[in-house]
């Protein structure tokens, strides 16, 4: 294989380490440098990594030996990152949402494409065997033609555990833009992409207590739905419904269930990349474990740039990649219109059409590790 593909990360917060797993010793990546707005993050990250130097995010971008950018920033710096890797022709993998609006967001896939820059947008959970194996069986047509689904989750709120849960009661955040981007993207390579939706949306409470680190009983203030529920109208026909909270104790709900003439197909928790797969088949008593059979093998965070870059042994890289920008608009449009239609009343059409994602064929980790 040739050079490593060089990549700069900005943003070196709690989900860092889970990128770290998948990237910091693959053969065909190098994390050149590390940025973040505390400097003395990046010193720190970069001593842990052998030839990786901290730097500010101006020089990053600037860096002869940076491809492309893992952002890790908040919601609210998606944007402008992303718009600063356009300007200095990098590509740009970011977590999600792509941005914190959808005005942000269309700017971003714009720039991207005017600068012929690949971009791409988490979540990649949906690369792993759980999402792509309940893909696989919905192909296969053992659910006979889909006629819907249903996702659920739900929790207390992130303030019961995040030391700085502040970003997620700001815009950009809330159960839907933090959570719901699994959800929804799970249900774009399930199901094909959303044409309208219909929302409602409500907020219980407009403050939070931190509940632990060094800032525990420290209010803060709320300015986000914290509870939403939608129907959304596929392109193919079915329909689905999801509810996503901040304001619930908890649930048995099954994360994904996909519904079909023939058939349905429980889908294991879209925030992990594995999982059991369940079918139960039209005029059956019990639902069976259907074995990986598409998917990214005992994958993590990361997988998705891999994919992006051509470095996730699937061959070179690909000319759209699944953890795509189009995807990660698509979903911001979508979760923007449940919002607009609880304001309004009124069913919000979707305008952007993304190709169904293709499915991952299923691909060992020692592939796509390439050890």
């Amino acid at each position: 294989m040739g050079e490593p593909h060089g990549v700069g990360v900005v943003g070196l917060g709690v989900i860092l380490d889970a990128y770290l797993t998948t990237l910091a010793e693959h053969p065909g990546i190098r994390i050149a440098a590390v940025a973040d707005l505390d400097a003395s993050r990046a010193e720190a990250v970069a001593a842990r990594l052998p030839g990786t130097r901290a730097s500010t995010v101006d020089e990053l971008l600037a860096a002869d030996d940076v491809e492309t950018v893992l952002d890790l920033t908040t919601p609210g710096a998606h944007a402008q990152v992303a718009l600063a890797c356009a300007a200095s022709g990098v590509n740009h993998y970011g977590e999600k949402p792509l941005a914190a609006t959808l005005d942000d967001a269309r700017a971003v896939v714009d720039a991207a494409q005017r600068a012929g820059v690949r971009l791409g947008c988490a979540p990649d959970t949906v690369l792993g065997t759980g999402v792509q194996t309940a893909r696989a069986v919905v192909d296969a047509g053992l659910v006979g033609q889909p006629t819907g689904a249903v996702a659920t989750w739900v929790s207390p709120g992130h303030e019961a555990w995040h030391p700085n849960p502040d970003f997620y009661y700001l815009p950009g955040g809330g159960p839907l833009l933090d959570m719901g981007p699994y959800y929804l993207t799970s249900l774009v390579h399930l199901l094909g992409p959303v044409v309208a939706v219909t929302g409602s949306a409500g907020r219980l409470r407009d403050t939070r207590t931190i509940a632990s680190g060094p800032r525990a009983g420290e209010v803060i203030p709320v300015g986000v739905a914290t509870h939403v529920a939608g129907t959304l109208e596929h392109a193919d026909g079915a329909i689905s419904t999801v509810t996503v909270s901040f304001d619930a104790a908890g649930t048995r709900a099954r994360p994904i269930e996909v519904y079909g003439t023939e058939g349905a197909v429980a889908v294991p928790d879209p925030n992990t990349f594995g999982g059991e797969v369940e079918l139960l088949t039209r005029g059956g008593t019990a639902w069976e474990t259907v074995a990986p059979r598409a998917g990214f093998v005992d994958s993590s965070r990361g997988v998705g740039l891999l994919e992006m870059v051509g470095a996730a042994g699937l061959g070179g890289a690909p000319a759209e990649a699944r953890a795509s920008g189009a995807v990660g608009l698509h979903v911001m449009e979508v979760m923007t219109g449940l919002l607009e239609s609880a304001v309004s009343g009124r069913r919000t059409t979707i305008t952007s059409a993304p190709a169904r994602p293709a499915l991952v064929p299923l691909t060992p980790s020692g592939t796509w590790r390439l050890s």
